[in-house]
Formats: C-alpha cells, sequence, structure tokens
C-alpha cells in the first residue's frame, strides 16, 4: 500500500484521536492557548504542512489566521474542507507532498507541521523545502515526538535537523495531558525556530 492510500484509508478515523480531530472543548482550547502562545499575531499568515483532517488549521482560522493547509491525501483534503465549511472557517486547502511543498516561496509568517518531519525520508530536504516558504524573520513551528511505538524523532535529532539550517531552535516539553486528551509518557514537544 501506498504511503498516499495509507492516509486515504486513514481519513475516515483521523479524527477519533483527541489530538488529532481537537472534538473535546477542554483539548481544543489547550491546542489553541499552546498555538497562540507560540505564533505571531493574526491575521499572519500560516501554512500548515500535512495538515490531515485540517484541525490545526481550522482553529487557527477561527482566530483570524490567514490560513493555507497542505496535505497530500486527497481523502484528508476532502475532510479538511468539510471541516472549515463546518465551522464555518476560511481556509484554504492543497493537495501536494509536504517533501515539496507547491506554495509560493516567502510567502508564509509561519510555516507549522504537526507530526509530519518524523515522516519525511528526508528530513533536511523538507526543512530547507519548508523554510523557503518563510517571510524573512518567519517562524517555523514543529510539533514532534518520540512516541512509545518507537516512532518519530527525540528532541536532540529535531533540533539538530533545524539548527542545520537555521541559528535558532527552542524546545518546549508538551506533557500536558490536556494537550493529548490525558496522561503521555513518551516524549512529545514543540519546537519553534524563529531565525
Amino acid at each position: 500500500m501506498s504511503d498516499v492510500a495509507y492516509w486515504d484509508d486513514q481519513a475516515a478515523t483521523f479524527d477519533d484521536g483527541a489530538d488529532h480531530g481537537l472534538r473535546d472543548p477542554q483539548v481544543r482550547d489547550a491546542w489553541r492557548r499552546l498555538m497562540l502562545d507560540y505564533l505571531p499575531s493574526a491575521p499572519a499568515a500560516v501554512a500548515d504542512l500535512g495538515c490531515g483532517t485540517g484541525s490545526l488549521s481550522v482553529l487557527l482560522a477561527a482566530e483570524g489566521y490567514a490560513v493555507t493547509g497542505l496535505d497530500f491525501s486527497p481523502a484528508m483534503v476532502r475532510a479538511a474542507r468539510r471541516k472549515a465549511r463546518a465551522a464555518g472557517a476560511t481556509a484554504r486547502f492543497v493537495l501536494s507532498d509536504a517533501t515539496a511543498p507547491n506554495l509560493p516561496p516567502a510567502s508564509f509568517d509561519v510555516v507549522l507541521a504537526r507530526h509530519v518531519l518524523w515522516a519525511m525520508r528526508d528530513t533536511n530536504r523538507a526543512l530547507a523545502a519548508w523554510i523557503r516558504l518563510l517571510l524573512p524573520g518567519g517562524t517555523l513551528v514543529l510539533i514532534e515526538g518520540r512516541w512509545s511505538t518507537g516512532a518519530g524523532l527525540t528532541t536532540a535529532e529535531a533540533g539538530r535537523a533545524v539548527l542545520r539550517q537555521r541559528s535558532d531552535a527552542s524546545i518546549i516539553t508538551l506533557d500536558d495531558p490536556a494537550l493529548w486528551g490525558g496522561p503521555v509518557t513518551d516524549e512529545r514537544y514543540l519546537l519553534v525556530s524563529r531565525r
């Protein structure tokens, strides 16, 4: 099964995860507060790469951000568009691979990727492509982890990857159970790079 087919199959149940669907008001509010703490003020332009069903895209669009969500799964993009329409949120969704995003360079204040970098075959190439999307002074925001399954990137691995491209990489541990719908025992973090 191809990667696209796998994620197309996941689209119908993807939002069942508390941190994926953000259906629980407490989980959604925890993500809203986290994002607002680290993003520039709205109406900043945000590229949400590997947006899945668009939960963070819709959340940020509702806060006044100019959001473009991108995913390579047609089923995920369709779900994201439905979610935005249902919420009355103005967000644009593009079908494209996050490895080489089909978005204009130097057009975004923020490039956001949640649980995407770890899945890239070439993290250096992906990060270089993502950074090209940023306006001067733009912010790279990565939400990653090294999960109990053994998949993912440690904070050290992600930090080193970003520091090969930029001069700044701040890491914030994301162990608040409110973000995940319950306690977590694995490594989850936010990486913010402003330069």
